[in-house]
């Protein structure tokens, strides 16, 4: 899955308080500016330096507290602009260094940013819950929230707010001074917890290496063949060895197509026991520890399981309908999976007729099955999809819907693999900067995300657009041929791109209102993926890199006929790691646990997983639940496809993909506003209803005509549940019969 990196505001992005403490040249520092004179406000990446984080967060924190120290001790009453919006208003320097350090923390990592960051999360942990349990600041904030609806308060002020409100209590505002002692105690060790955990999962994955020789790669494309040989070069390894790693870009191509069985094997089961070999690296004991404290601050919070405190603040609200979704979807799922299996089975006889099949057989074979069934294969598609074409594809697809340009620019970089654009709105106005990064490299996370390096913000009235980074993994260029990507790497592109929108086009004039819930943070993103393959897409991007000949409409066809292919497999792995996410999250008493034997029960006896399916990721490799902001949060890429796969057929049902009337709607009603209303509120807005999960069964070829039970009597059943704030807005009369504010 795609990797979802908005970075935790204080915590993530904290990485690098206590720098290298070796003495090294006066360097003015970047961050102590008030402004930088780069180009459109990127930061100047040819100037900062290791060093410079430490000075720069020291004096972001102290800034910070003399501002709530002000709002503190104002004599006057407290009211919107001198509580809330002061409080809104602070610590800006501290954020402007924590989102930089951030994105290159995990695109740029090295022994030192890891040494560094392992003692700052805590140090910045603690600034963080000092302020949200400060007793008189919140006293300030709870008088300001009482008096909310009496006041003459703009609904984004009441908003804003409300979910200031809602971060202290959720921070432990209301707790008792033990409690909150104790409270901080565990949000430190959590901290030092997930520094751990990546630095674990980073050193198993960079440090495995299968070495081979030609004759070792049999059936091996030779595409695969030239990347796997400049990867050991640049390993400093002989001209006659192939390096494949556990970098996916490395890794799935020589799953799919290796016709050595035992080296398929090796490779894949050295990536399921990543960081569980009861060494060094082990990340079984941090699972425990993880679970324990968050069990622990749950119950503190007063929420039965860490799982019903995650949620609480979500579109889905609580386990229980979440847990109805992904059940919901399983049974199908599972069932066409098995489906998938039986099919592949009979290829896996022809070739080891007293062999079992396993997990790592599961892409070979499905390979196959598709090349026999569709006449289509990854390296028929591959030369169409070069990293270029798809580029430029998803400049066009924008462009076609807003009417937004990319311009290349001159600007510093973080990293001379760098790509950076200028973004100009529709009337060519400035709507913010894109870093492109898109190359596997030693020190950078695994996976693909977005991210940003500044945020949008007002500054005295004026709109200030953001820097945003988006960063993959995709394998380099070889001396005979650029970046191909097969079609789901394609869709990553077009994935990650989609979050970028979301960014560029945010006009909020709160810092407090950016964020939307997580179970809707992946709708802009996901939504993106369906144009992809689209013929009208396919026809303007996909050229043959030798002959830049268009993509034949045969092979066009062949891929729409396939959009179900494997369908089963990927919903089903995707699914059994949202289920072990929130299964482990679901605890209301902590035991010591063996992590491999709670996988097993949950999903293999509990709900019957199929031993030919691993979940897609395991605990002590689950970097989105342990180290990522995704903790009892998994399931929200499969909550989102039910926005996506609903919004997008908005679009479909006018016989026009591009149609800009939906588009302008999309943008203005729901991309533009951030968190300026609840998810549910803002996705009505836009589709004038609730989403129908009846669009995701559909595209993922489970959906049955109304005998099914997956249809029932009432087509609210097909639907997400309203929120709480949906139900308030109701009862005050906020809102007309359709749900949309009047």
């Amino acid at each position: 899955m795609k990797r979802f990196l908005r970075l935790l505001p204080i915590i993530f992005s904290s990485m690098m308080l206590l720098s290298c403490r070796e003495k090294t040249p006066e360097i003015p520092n970047p961050f102590f500016e008030s402004v930088w004179t780069t180009p459109f406000g990127v930061p100047p990446f040819d100037s900062i330096r290791t060093e410079h984080f430490l000075p720069a967060f020291e004096r972001g924190m102290s800034l910070h507290n003399e501002e709530i120290a002000a709002i503190v001790e104002n004599p006057d009453a407290p009211t919107f602009e001198n509580t809330v919006l002061a409080y809104d208003n602070a610590g800006k320097m501290l954020r402007r260094a924590e989102l930089v350090f951030g994105m290159l923390a995990e695109s740029n990592s090295t022994p030192q940013m890891q040494a560094v960051e392992e003692e700052a999360m805590p140090l910045l942990t603690a600034h963080a819950d000092e302020i949200r349990m400060n007793e008189r600041l919140f006293d300030r904030i709870r008088q300001v929230h009482d008096r909310c609806d009496s006041t003459l308060l703009t609904p984004e002020q009441m908003r804003l707010t409300e979910k200031i409100y809602d971060e202290f209590v959720r921070s432990g505002a209301l707790l008792d001074k033990e409690g909150k002692k104790r409270l901080k105690e565990i949000n430190g060790e959590l901290a030092r917890l997930s520094v751990r955990y990546g630095s674990n999962l980073l050193a198993e994955t960079d440090g495995f290496r299968l070495e081979l020789k030609v004759e070792q790669l049999d059936g091996v494309p030779s595409t695969v063949r030239d990347a796997a040989r400049d990867r050991a070069r640049e390993a400093g390894l002989n001209d006659k060895t192939y390096l494949f790693t556990l970098h996916k870009p490395s890794m799935l191509p020589f799953l799919t197509y290796a016709k050595d069985r035992k080296l398929r094997e090796e490779l894949y089961t050295a990536y399921l026991n990543r960081c569980n070999h009861d060494d060094a690296n082990d990340n079984k004991a941090l699972v425990n520890d993880f679970i324990r404290l968050r069990t622990e601050k749950a119950h503190l919070l007063g929420y039965d399981t860490y799982a019903d405190y995650v949620i609480s603040e979500q579109m889905a609200r609580t386990p229980k309908a979440v847990y109805a979704l992904l059940d919901e979807i399983w049974t199908p799922a599972l069932d066409r999976a098995k489906e998938e299996l039986a099919e592949m089975e009979k290829l896996f006889k022809a070739d080891e007729p007293e062999g079992t099949f396993e997990s790592w057989d599961w892409w070979y074979y499905a390979e196959k099955v598709r090349r026999r069934d569709y006449s289509l294969d990854d390296e028929a598609v591959r030369p169409y999809f070069t990293l270029d074409n798809v580029q430029g594809g998803i400049f066009f697809l924008a462009n076609r819907l807003y009417g937004i340009t990319f311009r290349p620019i001159v600007a510093p970089l973080y990293h001379p693999d760098c790509r950076v654009y200028e973004v100009l709105d529709e009337d060519e106005s400035h709507l913010g900067v894109i870093y492109f990064d898109y190359y596997v490299r030693e020190g950078k996370s695994g996976g693909a995300w977005c991210g940003n390096f500044t945020e949008q913000t007002y500054e005295n009235g004026e709109r200030v657009a953001p820097v945003v980074g988006v960063v993959t993994n995709y394998a380099r260029p070889t001396r005979n041929a650029p970046t191909l990507l097969n079609i789901d790497e394609t869709k990553t592109l077009f994935h990650e791109f989609g979050h970028a929108l979301h960014d560029l086009f945010r006009q909020v004039e709160y810092r407090g209102l950016s964020d939307v819930e997580g179970d809707f943070v992946e709708l802009p993103s996901q939504v993106m993926e369906n144009w992809a393959m689209e013929p009208e897409m396919l026809e303007q991007y996909a050229l043959h890199y030798r002959t830049s000949d268009r993509i034949p409409t045969s092979l066009m066809q062949k891929i729409k006929r396939s959009a179900q292919f494997n369908q089963g497999f990927e919903m089903t792995e995707l699914l059994a790691a949202a289920l072990s996410d929130l299964d482990i999250h679901s605890i209301k008493e902590y035991e010591p646990l063996d992590v491999n034997a709670f996988e097993r029960e949950v999903l293999y006896d509990r709900r019957g997983l199929i031993p030919q399916i691993e979940p897609r990721y395991r605990y002590p490799y689950f970097s989105h639940i342990f180290d990522g902001g995704y903790s009892a949060g998994y399931y929200f890429y499969i909550w989102a496809q039910v926005l996506d796969k609903d919004a997008y057929a908005a679009f479909s049902e006018t016989g026009d993909i591009f149609n800009k009337k939906v588009a302008r709607a999309f943008r203005e009603k729901l991309l533009a506003r951030g968190g300026e209303a609840d998810g549910m509120t803002l996705y009505r807005a836009f589709r004038g209803a609730d989403p129908d999960k009846t669009a995701l069964l559909k595209a993922a070829g489970f959906w049955k005509e109304p005998a099914d039970s997956l249809q029932t009597d009432s087509a609210a059943v097909r639907r997400l549940p309203a929120t709480k704030e949906y139900w308030r807005k109701r009862a005050q009369g906020m809102l007309d019969k359709s749900g949309n504010l009047k």
